[in-house]
Parts: structure tokens; C-alpha cells; sequence
């Protein structure tokens, strides 16, 4: 793997977040947390818990952070806090005898709700990580290269993005699912995974889920909640709300990169004007915002899909956005967007496209990829 990657300053501003209140900052792993760590809050004092000498310490005498605390000390970072929800005790205690504020950065939210840990009871934010924005990017973002390989900090800027996918992927195996002994059957897991992978960005029919990993529908349901509480699935509930048409309620769900989805349905290469591009523009369009609606404290964005096959691909605040990578859009791509505007439900009905300028058809916007993005990312729709 390169080993220089250059230093990319996140949207997320940790500083800000932690002026009134603490907060978790959760994410999978290596979307960044201790890099962020380290370029907002090199000054405050650190505790990692992937240092095991500082594991067996803190395991002895939680109280070594409370003892080092200084009439000075008004922050305190502890990193990878679900390898030892026991030290939630001291953080409260803290937090309401001390005044400090914590970040408390965890890959999962399962080994803390496992064993009964009640998040300290409202005292502390939560925020997720998100792999890289086009916005964190700049003039180093590469559409084919963040399509193909997905937008993970390391793996974006590897020499070797197809090896390091294969391991990213084979260490979520061992130690997200294994180390945290989270299911017993790695092999039925892996299973699930790959399966779960083809179904990226799908309507999910447990039953047939089940059949293709092999294990029982009530499995599938359990490993979904795992891939959430792991942040590497994220779920898109279906918009019900219209009346004219009748909606379906399944939920879809995006594995949280692209480039993860990709390298675990086995997919090399990418040939834009194909169906499997189409796939992925669509993806990395979800990622941005997925990512946009979790940095500004937004509800999720949902899907909209009638019984009758029309479908707008996702809805949030007043924004209804189609996804096509096309070069020329056309009547027929619109048909979703039109259906759903008869239900009056939404302010904007936009079309995210390969088209290199913008132009409206109908009302509806169609937008070039890039502008879109400058203008979610620029508050236009706030």
C-alpha cells in the first residue's frame, strides 16, 4: 500500500462538535478516525486502545484517565471505546464531576448495545465517519478511480487498490465479525457478505437471501443488523407516504463504498455505457449523500417505488433525485420523477446524469454530476 498519502482535511469538524457536549464518532474502519484524531485534536490528550499496553493498563485500573486529569484537561480522546465499554463508567463520571468532554471513536455500535451500554445515557452526540467526499477531494478526485476502487482514504490513494480491497475486505471478517465473536459460522458470514454484495442497492427479499447464503431467512435479518450496527450497510427505507400510487415499503440496502461492493461481487474493470457502471455512478451518488445528510444532522434519505414500477431513486428533505449514467437523458428516464411529482410531496425533482451542462425539461432539473454535487455540498438545498 502507498504509505504517502497525501493529508486530506475532513468536512467533518470534530472540534466544533465537541465545544458543548461529547460526542461518539463512529465509522468502519479506515474511513479516517484516527487521522481526523490526530489533525484536530493532536493537542488534547489520546487514549487508543489498539495500543495493548495501555489495554492491559486501563483493564487493571479503569481510573488511570480520571488520575491524569489536570485542572487544564477539558478534552479527552479515546479511540476504539467498544474494545472496553467497561470505561463508559469513568467517562460518565467525568463528564458530570470533571466537566470534560469526550470523543469516543468506535468502528462498531454492537459490542457497546451487547453488553448493555446505555451510550451514556444522552450525554454524548453521535456522528459517523464517512469514506471520502468529492468536496474533501478537491482537484485530487477521480470519478473512474472512486467508481472503480471506492473512496476508503488508503485504498483511494494505493498503488495497489484491487490487494488492498482484498484485505480491507478479509480484516472486516476477522476482526469485526471473528475477534468480536459477533456470529459463529465465519463461513455462513461470508456467504451472507457476497450475497449481500450482489443484492447492493436492491430491494431486499429476505427468503431469497436465505437461499443463496444457505442459511435461515431469521440469519439474514440478524447479519443485516450486524452489517448496520458495523456501519458496512447502510438501509434505505422506502418513502409510503404518496397516495395516487400505491408505494412498496421494502427497504434497499448500499454496502458503504462502492469499491467494497464491487470487490466482493467479483467485479474488475468498468466500461462506462454499461449496465454495471450505471450500478456504480448510482452508488458513489448514494455515498455523497448518505454522507451529506449525516454530516448536517439530516434524516435519511429514502427510495421511492410505486406497485405500478415507477421509481425515483432517493428523497430526502425537499429534494427527489434520479440517478442515470447517461451522456443524453430522455423522456423515459424521467417517468419516475413525473410520477412522483403528481404527489406533490417534494420542492425539487432533480436528474443526476453524465450530461455536460444543465437543463430543465418539464420542471424537472437535469443536472451534471459534478454540478450537483457542488450545489448539495454548497447548501443550495438546505
Amino acid at each position: 500500500m502507498n504509505t504517502t498519502s497525501p493529508i486530506i482535511p475532513r468536512y467533518l469538524d470534530a472540534r466544533s462538535i465537541l465545544e458543548r457536549r461529547s460526542c461518539f464518532l463512529f465509522g468502519p474502519r479506515q474511513t479516517g478516525k484516527s487521522t481526523l484524531i490526530r489533525q484536530q485534536l493532536d493537542a488534547y490528550p489520546i487514549y487508543s486502545l489498539l495500543d495493548q499496553t495501555l489495554f492491559v493498563r486501563l483493564s487493571r485500573n479503569p481510573a488511570l484517565i480520571r488520575e491524569a486529569l489536570t485542572g487544564d484537561t477539558t478534552i479527552v480522546v479515546i479511540d476504539e471505546i467498544q474494545k472496553m465499554p467497561g470505561l463508559l463508567d469513568e467517562v460518565q463520571l467525568m463528564i458530570e464531576e470533571h466537566g470534560v468532554r469526550f470523543l469516543l471513536t468506535g468502528s462498531s455500535a454492537r459490542g457497546l448495545r451487547r453488553k448493555g451500554v446505555n451510550l451514556l445515557g444522552g450525554r454524548a452526540r453521535s456522528r459517523t465517519l464517512h469514506p471520502f467526499v468529492r468536496v474533501e477531494l478537491g482537484e485530487r478526485f477521480d470519478l473512474d478511480r472512486a467508481l472503480e476502487h471506492g473512496l476508503l482514504p488508503p485504498i483511494f490513494f494505493s498503488d495497489s487498490p484491487v490487494e488492498d480491497l482484498a484485505a480491507y475486505a478479509g480484516d472486516y471478517l476477522k476482526e469485526e465479525v471473528a475477534a468480536e465473536a459477533i456470529v459463529r459460522n465465519i463461513g455462513a458470514f461470508s456467504r451472507f457478505l457476497e450475497t449481500a454484495a450482489h443484492a447492493h442497492g436492491e430491494m431486499i427479499n429476505f427468503s431469497n437471501m436465505a437461499n443463496d447464503a444457505q442459511v435461515p431467512a431469521s440469519t439474514v435479518r440478524e447479519y443485516y443488523r450486524i452489517l448496520k450496527d458495523t456501519f458496512i450497510a447502510h438501509e434505505v427505507p422506502a418513502l409510503t407516504e404518496s397516495r395516487k400510487r400505491k408505494a412498496i415499503s421494502t427497504s434497499k440496502y448500499y454496502l458503504f463504498d462502492v469499491g467494497l461492493a464491487r470487490h466482493l461481487q467479483g467485479r474488475r474493470g468498468l466500461a462506462p455505457g454499461t449496465a454495471e457502471y450505471g450500478s456504480a455512478f448510482e452508488s458513489f451518488v448514494f455515498q455523497e449523500i448518505k454522507a451529506f445528510c449525516d454530516y448536517h444532522r439530516l434524516d435519511t434519505p429514502r427510495y421511492w417505488r410505486s406497485k405500478s414500477k415507477f421509481e425515483v431513486d432517493f428523497v430526502f428533505e425537499d429534494l427527489a433525485v434520479e440517478v442515470k449514467a447517461k451522456k443524453n437523458v430522455g423522456a423515459r428516464d424521467l417517468r419516475g420523477l413525473r410520477a412522483l411529482r403528481e404527489e406533490g410531496l417534494f420542492d425539487h425533482y432533480l436528474l443526476v446524469s453524465m450530461e455536460p451542462v444543465p437543463r430543465v425539461v418539464d420542471g424537472i432539473r437535469i443536472f451534471p454530476w459534478s454540478d450537483f454535487l457542488d450545489r448539495l455540498w454548497g447548501g443550495e438545498w438546505l
